[in-house]
């Protein structure tokens, strides 16, 4: 599952590639983990969200902090947890490339995933309002690519241009049929760069 991104490209760039005006927008990282904020095209503009729906543990002491729940499998999308905002509120998240950990635990690196020629592309998500962090949002996750499935069984879903309408205003069943594997290139790039949570 995806736990690190990166879009860094300048925000007014992103706004007229998906042709959206920018709405409310903090600050977001370069590199975003669950918890960040990053940029989302949704309800007809580019702001910025939560990444990560709150998810409040049973067994967690009182007073504890819900954990972000980043990654939605496209084979639960008609969970409750998942259900209405999959039905009503898709959004496309804008990623200049995603970061899987590979190695030996402990010991794991990054490998980042890129599309070749394309500084920006779409990844397929969905977002809610929560009473615990505002506006959030969750990549919608598929079976890993060729590209991938040597480090990952799943992988971010990618839509092509021509699917962002279907993605965005189409019905839930159609947009279910787009999460599927990327079926064009990719670039991966294997670093030795620790994969070390943020503090």
């Amino acid at each position: 599952m995806c736990n690190l991104y990166r879009m860094t490209k300048a925000r007014d760039e992103v706004a007229r590639l998906f042709g959206v005006p920018l709405g409310s927008i903090g600050n977001t990282p370069d590199e975003i983990y669950p918890g960040y904020p990053g940029l989302v095209v949704a309800a007809d503009e580019l702001r910025s969200m939560a990444w990560g729906f709150p998810l409040k543990l049973k067994d967690a002491r009182p007073g504890a902090k819900p954990r972000p729940v980043n990654n939605t499998r496209a084979d639960k999308l008609d969970n409750f947890m998942w259900r209405h905002s999959f039905q009503e509120r898709r959004c496309l998240i804008p990623v200049s490339e995603f970061a899987e950990a590979e190695g030996e635990r402990g010991r794991k690196t990054r490998t980042w995933f890129r599309l070749p020629g394309q500084p920006v592309f779409a990844v397929a998500g969905i977002w809610r309002n929560t009473a615990e962090w505002g506006l959030v949002f969750s990549m919608i996750m598929t079976e890993a690519c060729i590209h991938v499935a040597d480090v990952h069984d799943r992988m971010p879903v990618i839509l092509q241009p021509e699917d962002w309408t279907d993605w965005l205003d189409g019905p839930p069943g159609g947009a279910g049929l787009l999460c599927r594997p990327y079926p064009g290139v990719m670039a991966v790039e294997r670093t030795a760069e620790r994969w070390v949570a943020p503090r």
